[in-house]
């Protein structure tokens, strides 16, 4: 049996049919909703964490093949495992292996929590000081995890302190029409206050009337309640 069986055969003993419809429901999996024809399990995310852990040696291959699973806590784990690698090794070449990776099956990190639990650690980690065009690239396209890519990712560079992509890219993202979208870039803004509030300030008093009001309130969630009228007030 192979380590990939064994990984697939790990996470069904685990599953929980009463929480995966639960699961189906919260991740909006019916016909015309953003994550239409997901599959889940019903296991929870520190089940899956406990499993990818455990075989977190898998080969690139096998990892790639849960990746590209039909079954939503089988990416999870995929993903789980290419971050404890990335993170794990020093080796450059390695590193760059698995954002390839991470690049090429992107269409398979398809649902904000995959997004969100890798995008920052691998591809934010990977560019903060290359060349960002490519998370450009995924701002403006029409696929909605890959402009959930673009401006999550941001948050590894924002960690180091570096604005300059997350306003650009947020900036860029202004004008979307998805909710999660909405949520994504007010999320990275607030984290971005919390570094440098005066930056955030400078960026909402230019864009904050232009900005859905989700993408607002999350921006300004963390601020005095006379600074959320303040900037609800204005719009």
């Amino acid at each position: 049996m192979s380590r990939y069986t064994n990984v697939v055969a790990e996470l069904k003993k685990k599953a929980n049919p009463a929480k995966a419809k639960l699961l189906q429901g919260f991740f909006k999996t019916k016909p015309g909703e953003y994550g239409a024809g997901d599959i889940f399990w019903g296991i929870t995310v520190p089940e899956i964490r406990k499993t990818a852990k455990h075989f977190s040696n898998l080969s690139l291959f096998e990892v790639q093949k849960l990746l590209s699973s039909k079954i939503h806590e089988q990416r999870l784990a995929a993903l789980e495992i290419l971050i404890m690698q990335y993170e794990k090794t020093k080796d450059l070449k390695t590193k760059k292996k698995i954002v390839e990776i991470y690049i090429k099956n992107r269409k398979y990190i398809n649902n904000w929590d995959l997004v969100d639990l890798s995008a920052p650690y691998i591809l934010g980690d990977w560019l903060y000081n290359k060349n960002k065009i490519f998370l450009y690239r995924l701002a403006r396209s029409k696929n909605i995890w890959e402009r959930r890519i673009a401006v999550i990712s941001t948050f590894g560079f924002i960690k180091q302190g570096d604005f300059k992509d997350a306003l650009a890219i947020s900036k860029i993202l202004l004008a979307d029409k998805h909710d999660l979208i909405h949520k994504a870039v007010g999320w990275m803004l607030r984290e971005l206050g919390k570094k440098s509030i005066q930056t955030e300030k400078k960026f909402l008093k230019k864009y904050s009337k232009k900005m859905p009001r989700t993408m607002l309130r999350y921006a300004i969630e963390k601020m005095s309640k006379k600074e959320r009228f303040y900037y609800m007030k204005k719009r």
